[in-house]
């Protein structure tokens, strides 16, 4: 099916105003091109103007017999809320109709995050390979534990990400908003390390931080694999991705006392909204320790 104008304008107005990144924009294309094929069949047509809230809610009933978990499908519906919204402010349309839709109730669920015990094998006992490849996975795995930066912003790390001198990261997230993490001394070395051999081995200039086997460009694919691959060396968890061990950088941060509002400025949080779920774990964690050792507990 041709993509519809309305979706070019959009996706080029989220990649050239917004400067969504094209994992998003991605993300974005694939809801609507879903939309697009339940409309097709429904009205026989690609009319946009025609859609009422009753379409959307019909749509979100089809997803559900597709056994689309409600946290997906209210994804779903927020693409077609700025579809329309940004429909809506160029004049094509007359009215939303996604005034009247409202997202699904999502059961509250706590961050996975790796165990503290367990995060110490993962830098002290598991054997990485020698050379590149071997500094590269282990400063893939710290960097994402120490710093608690997302998988995308991992991949689009550049060498000017790094200020030595100052011993800090430069991260740009979400939005396009810039932060800065620290780096400790230690991280920082690792960081030298890798840069010799990366060097050592390909003896050019790079577009990214991080590079493959054969000197490509990183990717998301690459990441996650060598994540997964790591972890699973320690922890029998389900969960075994990049966002893992971001949950554990923040839950272990509160954990240990840091503050909130830190905490927040560190992950590249909006809202405090976002970080507060972690002081749920730490409050399961003091309710365990409360169990284990008071006597009448």
């Amino acid at each position: 099916m041709r993509k519809h104008t309305f979706i070019i304008s959009f996706l080029s107005y989220l990649k050239h105003e917004r400067r969504f990144s094209t994992h998003t924009i991605m993300a974005y294309e694939n809801d609507l091109e879903s939309f697009s094929q339940f409309l097709q069949q429904e009205l026989g047509e690609l009319n946009y103007s025609k859609v009422t809230h009753k379409h959307v809610r019909a749509w979100i009933v089809v997803l559900m017999n597709h056994d689309i978990v409600a946290k997906s499908i209210n994804r779903k519906i927020s693409t077609l809320r700025s579809f329309y919204k940004f429909l809506l402010s160029r004049k094509e349309i007359e009215s939303n109709p996604l005034t009247k839709v409202v997202g699904l109730k999502t059961p509250s669920r706590l961050p996975k995050f790796v165990d503290e015990k367990d995060i110490q094998k993962l830098f002290s006992e598991i054997s990485y390979p020698d050379g590149f490849e071997g500094a590269r996975d282990k400063l893939i795995m710290d960097l994402f534990y120490n710093t608690g930066i997302r998988l995308s912003e991992l991949v689009n790390l550049k060498d000017a990400s790094i200020d030595h001198h100052s011993a800090n990261l430069k991260v740009l997230g979400k939005g396009n908003k810039e932060r800065i993490i620290p780096l400790h001394n230690t991280l920082l070395q690792d960081v030298k390390n890798y840069q010799e051999l990366r060097q050592n081995r390909f003896d050019s200039t790079y577009e990214s931080f991080f590079l493959t086997d054969n000197g490509k460009t990183m990717y998301h694919k690459f990441v996650y694999r060598k994540v997964k691959f790591y972890l699973s060396l320690v922890t029998t968890s389900e969960k075994k991705s990049p966002h893992v061990l971001r949950h554990s950088f923040a839950t272990h941060l509160m954990n240990h006392g840091a503050e909130l509002n830190a905490v927040k400025e560190l992950l590249g949080h909006a809202s405090l909204a976002a970080t507060q779920v972690y002081t749920h774990n730490t409050i399961q964690k003091l309710k365990d320790v409360h169990k284990q050792a008071h006597p009448k507990s």
